[in-house]
Order: C-alpha cells, then structure tokens, then sequence
C-alpha cells in the first residue's frame, strides 16, 4: 500500500442518512440487538463448553457458527455505531481494508460451517449406525479447520486484488462499513478483475455449498419420511428444520445481495440487507438453532440449578 498505489488516507462512511432523532433511536435499537447478539451466542458456546453432554459433533461445529457470528457482528457493527452518534465518520484506509476482508473471511466461513453442519445431519439421520466411526474427532476438527483454513486464504485473493488498485476518491462510502462493492467504488482504475473474482466468489462460496446443503436435505427428508417412529421422525425434523432456517436466512439474504442485477436493489436497500448479515442473522442464530432445542434447554437449566444452590450456600 505505499508509493503511489493509494492516495487514499481515510474514508467518510455515510451510513444511515436520516434525522438526528432517527439516529439516536436507531443506535438504541442496534445497540440492543448487538448485545443480544454476544450474549446469545456467548451463552450458546458456555453452555457447550460446560455441558459434556454437548460434547458431540452437532454442538462442536454449532460453537464454530457462534464464534462466527459473533466475531462477524463485532467486526461492523462497533463502527456503525460509533457513526450513529458521531459527526465524525471517517475510517482510516488501512482499518477499513481490514474491515472488508475479514467481512469476507467471516461470510465464506460461516457458508462452509453450514454445508459441514448440513453434512453432520445427513450422516446422523441416513447413516446411525456408523455415525460416531464417519464424524470421528479428528473428521471434525479437520471440516471445521479446512473451514476457517480456505475461507481466509481465499479471501487473500480479494484483498492483494485490492491493494493493487489506485485509490483516489471520491472520499465516500455510501454505506455503514467497508462493504467491498463500495470500496472498489473508490478506484481510479478498472476493477473487472475485481468483478469477475467476486462472481467466482458467489459461485464456489454461495451456489456451490447451497446445492450440497440441499442436497444433503433431500437425502435427509427421505430418510425421516422412512422413519417409522412418529417422536423419532418429530425430533428430526424439530433439528433439520432450525438448521433450515438459518441456511434459508444467510445464502437467500446473500444472494439477493450479490446475485441480482446491481439495477434492481438502490443502496438503501442494499444496506438493508447487509444488516441481516452483520446484525440480524447473528442475533437470530442462538434463538432458532440453539435455544430452542431440547437438550441445549436442559444445559441452561442445569446450569442455572448449580448456579442458584451455590448461591443459597453463599447467603446461608
């Protein structure tokens, strides 16, 4: 990023473009579902790590989506914010290079997290009987690494692309971060290349794990219609159906996103729907996948009995 290559010191991000009023409201309320958000998942993976019972393939990958969330939340939403109650809205260059890239890694990670989780249903319900030899340990721990591993590396793609462009102005983003469509707004110079990697990107990132997870769920809907138990094949449906809604949520909000025609969404819009990405999904999470179900119930439960004996022995 030195010599000549950006001109660029510090940005403006416009965010939200309303009254002074709407702003302070708007910073209530996001502060409320930021917080939300850290403590759902913060209390999704204490609970995994406290209970042994959780200690199963399921929940070892359902803390990765947790750690996910909220290291994605915490990446954008501090700054909107800050910016919601600030007339200074400006973000350093070299910060907001970093913001775009780890919303990226974050994204693509939390996209593999699901196809693995997708994966770990479709064993348990098709394949019972051998699931604990196919979803060892070390099967997991080596998803969940390749998981963090290849969204990281594959985003260094986007960021050395982007730091080999000129920046020269405008000095604007209209938006609440440093969403990469809007950084590469800022270039003097052509960004086809750019372009053209970001497609690729929504290929082998969205479409591609989409259709895995599918197909993975047919397999699994098959299965469950073949269960001849009705409790057995309401439990399954009770886990597939959270994991559903969550994919449904993440790649039907990203594709709208980056696989409609630019034309078709205006820029409001589009910040819209990033904050289903950075704020919503995040915050809704805990609350469809994991709070919901029966066993994570009896974890909290059981953590709030110890809680409150240990606490009746203090005050006796």
């Amino acid at each position: 990023m030195g010599g000549n290559q950006t001109r660029i010191t510090e940005v403006t991000l416009l965010g939200f473009q309303v009254d002074s009023a709407l702003q302070f409201f708007l910073f209530g309320l996001f502060s409320l579902f930021y917080t939300l958000t850290l403590l759902g998942n913060g209390v999704i993976l204490g609970l995994i790590c406290l209970d042994s019972r959780l200690h199963t393939p399921m929940y070892f990958f359902l803390s990765h989506l947790a750690i996910i969330d909220m290291s994605y939340a915490s990446n954008n939403v501090p700054k909107m914010l800050a910016n919601l109650v600030s007339q200074k809205r400006t973000i350093s260059f070299v910060p907001c290079i970093m913001q775009t890239f780890l919303y990226l890694a974050f994204a693509a990670s939390e996209c593999l997290i699901l196809v693995v989780m997708a994966y770990d249903r479709y064993v348990a319900i098709c394949h019972p009987l051998h699931y604990t030899l196919i979803m060892s340990w070390r099967v997991c721990t080596v998803l969940a690494s390749a998981s963090w591993a290849f969204s990281f590396l594959w985003d260094l793609v986007h960021l050395v692309l982007i730091l080999k462009l000129p920046f020269c102005g405008p000095h604007e983003i209209n938006h609440f971060f440093c969403e990469i469509l809007s950084v590469l707004k800022l270039a003097c110079a052509d960004t086809w290349l750019n372009q053209v990697i970001i497609v690729a990107s929504c290929v082998c990132i969205l479409v591609g794990p989409l259709c895995l997870v599918l197909g993975s769920y047919v397999r699994i809907l098959d299965a469950i219609l073949r269960i001849q138990s009705a409790e057995g094949r309401r439990k399954a449906f009770s886990t597939c159906s959270s994991h559903l809604c969550v994919v449904g949520l993440f790649f039907g909000t990203a594709i709208v996103l980056y696989m409609t025609p630019r034309s078709s969404h205006s820029q409001e819009q589009r910040k819209i729907l990033s904050l289903f990405y950075s704020l919503f999904n995040p915050m809704l999470n805990p609350l469809i996948y994991s709070l919901r179900n029966t066993e994570v119930k009896g974890a909290l439960r059981k953590i709030l009995g110890k809680k409150r004996s240990v606490l009746c022995l203090i005050l006796l």
